[in-house]
């Protein structure tokens, strides 16, 4: 469905995604792990059409969508949330959704205008959607509410509302479980497994690991714009690039009380104490503050 060919996005001389192939099936939960900065978003921004592409090729349904405009990309079905949810503050959750379901039906200049039949037929079919939308989406009674009245996990839900109200085919996620409490997290969990069930594809990226590894069939994880680890969740916990990416990696320290071969080596060599050593460091002369030999 989607497809990335060496992928790559230079800000000056710093590779944000760096010769990145991904492949997304129709159908799918696909996560997209990392650490912060590792190009998660530079990479949605590129599939979007937000940023250029430096080099490679992204395809969606065989059909080259390499830096285009990104209006263009919404018409082909591609649709993204944001980190910072995108919303009209001052409209109600009504008039948010109604005002995304631009793309799908599309009214004319000239009916807009004159008011035709068609017009009202479209308008009353918008209204329509945007119902269905806020009943599918649990935002039914906070309906009439303005957006920048809403608590934060409602207005994240919101902006997942408004990307379903365009009708995508892939639905990218961008940190839809960010800064939720446990009951937020549940309430947004079951609505993107709903749109998954309704035959949209998905692409999330997500911090919250445990919701991740329920979520996701399979997951691609980034470090330093680069693909370092892809498969199915109980594959990725358990690779050691991953681990490293996330936790680091010590060179000797091989976890509590135990240290590497090495490092004991290191100790083995060192000479064991003996009383004729102690008794020459004890008639040394003074070596520091407040230490004298024993013939002061």
């Amino acid at each position: 469905m989607l497809e990335l060919t060496s992928v790559t996005k230079y800000f000056g001389g710093l590779a944000a995604v760096d010769d990145l192939d991904l492949e997304i099936n129709k159908g799918e939960i696909v996560g997209l792990i990392g650490p912060n900065g590792a190009g998660k978003t530079t990479l949605f921004n590129l599939i979007t059409g937000v940023l250029r592409v430096t080099e490679g090729n992204i395809r969606f349904e065989d059909k080259n969508i390499t830096n285009k405009k990104p209006c263009l990309i919404a018409e082909h079905g591609i649709v993204r949330t944001f980190q910072e949810t995108s919303v009209f503050p001052d409209f109600s959750v009504m008039l948010n959704i109604i005002a995304a379901c631009h793309l799908n039906p599309r009214i004319g200049f000239l009916e807009s205008i004159f008011r035709t039949s068609k017009y009202h037929e479209k308008e009353e079919h918008i209204v329509e959607r945007a119902m269905e939308i806020m009943q599918f989406a649990g935002l039914w009674e906070v309906k009439d509410v303005p957006a920048k009245s809403l608590p934060h996990g409602y207005k994240k839900i919101l902006g997942i509302a408004i990307a379903l109200a365009a009708r995508p085919k892939l639905l990218l996620l961008d940190e839809p479980l960010c800064g939720m409490n446990a009951a937020e997290v549940v309430r947004t969990n079951t609505l993107i497994r709903k749109a998954w069930e309704s035959s949209i594809t998905l692409l999330l990226i997500e911090h919250n690991m445990k919701a991740t590894m329920s979520l996701c069939q399979r997951i691609v994880v980034l470090s330093f714009g680069m693909k370092i680890a892809e498969g199915p969740p109980q594959q990725i916990k358990k690779d050691r690039k991953v681990i490293q990416a996330y936790l680091g990696a010590a060179r000797k320290y091989e976890g509590p009380f135990r240290y590497s071969e090495e490092l004991k080596k290191s100790k083995e060599d060192i000479p064991a104490k003996s009383e004729d050593n102690e008794n020459a460091a004890t008639n040394e002369k003074h070596k520091g503050p407040f230490r004298y030999s024993r013939g002061y």
